[in-house]
């Protein structure tokens, strides 16, 4: 199981590196912060620039953070906040299957987050090196879900905080 474990945590955990890599660097064929934020503008996530740093480095420490099994409990938060902006802002509206552009990609992504730290990262990680008991249900329930309200309420914010500070159209 701990073999099992690590192989898990190191490919899951190497894709979101490499999703983080892409949006703050442009590395792996990724747009960088310039297009990333261009991106997020195009979708209402304000302010753009600020929230794609914030959604870069998200992945690419909950990547790291999940690939070495180092605080997991933290790697599923960040993680979960990315997939569930994601979900909310592209691809909740095409249903699940990711044929269609749907959510099927993040949940399982959160799937693994979120079992990674039920189970813990088993004997082959840097928190079991460390003497680190941060797993159970109980940590993995509540790391979902301050990742997910976490996610769902900057976007929220950030769309509240824009929307106020817009120019206001003069009618002619």
């Amino acid at each position: 199981m701990n073999v099992a474990l690590l192989v898990l945590r190191i490919v899951v955990g190497a894709l979101f590196f490499g999703h983080g890599s892409q949006k703050l660097f442009g590395w792996f064929r990724g747009h960088g912060l310039k297009g990333t934020a261009g991106f997020f503008e195009g979708l209402g996530i304000m302010p753009a620039s600020l929230f794609a740093i914030l959604a870069g480095l998200a992945e690419l420490s909950g990547g790291l953070l999940l690939g070495f099994g180092l605080f997991v409990p933290i790697a599923a938060v960040l993680l979960a906040s990315v997939m569930a902006t994601a979900t909310a802002t592209v691809h909740w509206k095409n249903g699940i299957w990711s044929t269609d552009g749907g959510f099927e990609f993040p949940l399982v992504m959160t799937t693994v987050a979120f079992s990674v730290a039920a189970l813990g990262p088993g004997t082959i990680s840097l928190d079991n090196a460390f003497g680190l008991a941060w797993s159970g249900l109980g940590w993995a329930i509540a790391a979902i879900v301050v990742g997910v309200i976490g996610g769902l309420a900057a976007l929220v914010l950030g769309r509240v905080l824009y929307h106020r500070h817009e120019p206001m159209a003069h009618a002619t």
